[in-house]
C-alpha cells in the first residue's frame, strides 16, 4: 500500500504542476477567435496563403551550405517573424501533446512495475518538465531562443535515448534474450523515443523561433521546414512499429486495429516526399491526410478506453484494468507528430525551400 500511496501521490503533485503551469497562463491576453480557429487547424492566414512564391533569389536569402548544394535544394529564403513565431508555437504544440503522452503512459507503465529502480522516476519529471515548456512555449509570442526550454527539451531527447538502452538492457536479461515473446511482455523498446520526439520537437520549435537577421531557419544545416518534414515521417514510422508489435500481440482481434498501421504510415510517406521532392505550395494531399492522422489519435483513446471495459469487471475495476488493459494514453503520440507535420507544412507554404 505504500508503494501505491506514493505513485498516486506522484501523480497528483505532477497533475498539480501541469494545472498550475495552465492557471499562470490565463494571464495573456487571448487571441481573437479567427486566430484561435487558424491555430488549431494548423492553417496559415489568408494573406499567407495568398503570397506568390519568387523563383529568383532576394536580398537576405540565406547561402546554401555544403549538404544544401549537394542535395540540390535551392537557397532558403529569410522568413517573416510571425511565420516563424507561429510555427515555432505550433510545433510546442506538438511537442506538448508528446511529453503529455509520454508523462500519463510512463506513470502507468512504471507503477505497474513498483518502480523497481529509481531511474524509473526520470522519465516522469523531465517529460513533466517538457509539458511545462511547452505550455509556456504555447503562450510565447516572441520570437528569440528561450535558453531554459532548450535546455529542458536537449534533457528530454537525451533522456528518450538512455531510457531505450534501460528498455533494450531490461529485454535482454530475459530468458531468451531479444526474442519475440520479450518484445510482446518485456519493457517497450519503442516508448523511451517518445520523449526524444519531444525533445527534438521542442528544439526544433526554439530553432525556427530563433530570429538572426537575414538567416532562414535551419536544423542540422538544412532548410527547417524540411527537416521537420523528414523528422515527422519518420517519427511516425517509429510509432507505427511499436503500434504493430502490441497490436500484434493483441492477434488484431479488433478490425480496427488495422488503422494505425495503415493510414499513419501513407501520412509518414507524404511527409518524407514533402522533405526531398521539389518545393510547391499545393499540398492539400497531405494536409489533409495529416489532419486524419492527427483525428486517429484521439480515436485511439476511445479505442483503448472500450478495450478497458471490456476486461473483467470493466471500469469499476479501473484500479486494475488500466493497467492490465491498452495504455490509454498511447494514441495521441500520433497526434503530436501529425500536427509536427502541419506546421512543417505551413512554415514550407510560408516561404518555400524554407
Amino acid at each position: 500500500m505504500t508503494t501505491k500511496q506514493a505513485g498516486m501521490g506522484l501523480l497528483g503533485s505532477l497533475a498539480v504542476g501541469v494545472l498550475g503551469a495552465a492557471l499562470l497562463g490565463r494571464g495573456r491576453a487571448a487571441p481573437p477567435v479567427r486566430q484561435r480557429l487558424l491555430d488549431i487547424l494548423a492553417l496559415p492566414p489568408p494573406v499567407a496563403r495568398q503570397v506568390k512564391r519568387l523563383h529568383a533569389p532576394r536580398l537576405g536569402d540565406t547561402p546554401r551550405g555544403p549538404l544544401q548544394r549537394w542535395l540540390g535544394i535551392p537557397p532558403s529564403p529569410a522568413i517573416g517573424r510571425a511565420a516563424r513565431v507561429r510555427a515555432a508555437r505550433r510545433l510546442n504544440r506538438s511537442a506538448g501533446l508528446l511529453a503529455g503522452s509520454v508523462l500519463l503512459d510512463s506513470a502507468l507503465e512504471h507503477y505497474r512495475g513498483s518502480f523497481r529502480n529509481p531511474a524509473m522516476y526520470t522519465p516522469l519529471g523531465v517529460s513533466a518538465l517538457s509539458l511545462a515548456a511547452s505550455l509556456h512555449g504555447k503562450g510565447d509570442r516572441h520570437s528569440g531562443r528561450h535558453p531554459f526550454r532548450s535546455a529542458i527539451y536537449a534533457a528530454a531527447a537525451v533522456t528518450g535515448i538512455l531510457g531505450t538502452g534501460f528498455h533494450l538492457y531490461n529485454i535482454m536479461r530475459r530468458p531468451g534474450g531479444f526474442a519475440w515473446q520479450n518484445l510482446f511482455y518485456g519493457a517497450p523498446l519503442g516508448a523511451p523515443m517518445a520523449i526524444s520526439l519531444a525533445g527534438l520537437m521542442g528544439s526544433a520549435a526554439e530553432h525556427v523561433r530563433d530570429d538572426r537577421p537575414g538567416m532562414a531557419p535551419r536544423i542540422f544545416g538544412l532548410p527547417a521546414g524540411r527537416m521537420l518534414a523528414a523528422m515527422s515521417g519518420a517519427g511516425i514510422l517509429g510509432t507505427v512499429g511499436e503500434a504493430g508489435l502490441l497490436h500484434f500481440r493483441g492477434a488484431y482481434h479488433n478490425p480496427a486495429m488495422f488503422l494505425p498501421v495503415t493510414m499513419p504510415p501513407a501520412a509518414s510517406a507524404l511527409l518524407l516526399n514533402t522533405a526531398l521532392a521539389p518545393a510547391r505550395r499545393n499540398r492539400w494531399i497531405t494536409r489533409w491526410w495529416l489532419r486524419l492522422t492527427a483525428l486517429l489519435g484521439f480515436a485511439g483513446v476511445g479505442f483503448h478506453a472500450y478495450g478497458v471495459q471490456r476486461n473483467m469487471g470493466g471500469w469499476r475495476n479501473w484500479s486494475q484494468n488500466l493497467l492490465n488493459g491498452p495504455p490509454l494514453p498511447a494514441p495521441p503520440s500520433f497526434t503530436g507528430l501529425a500536427l509536427a507535420g502541419l506546421a512543417a507544412l505551413d512554415l514550407l507554404e510560408d516561404e518555400p525551400d524554407a
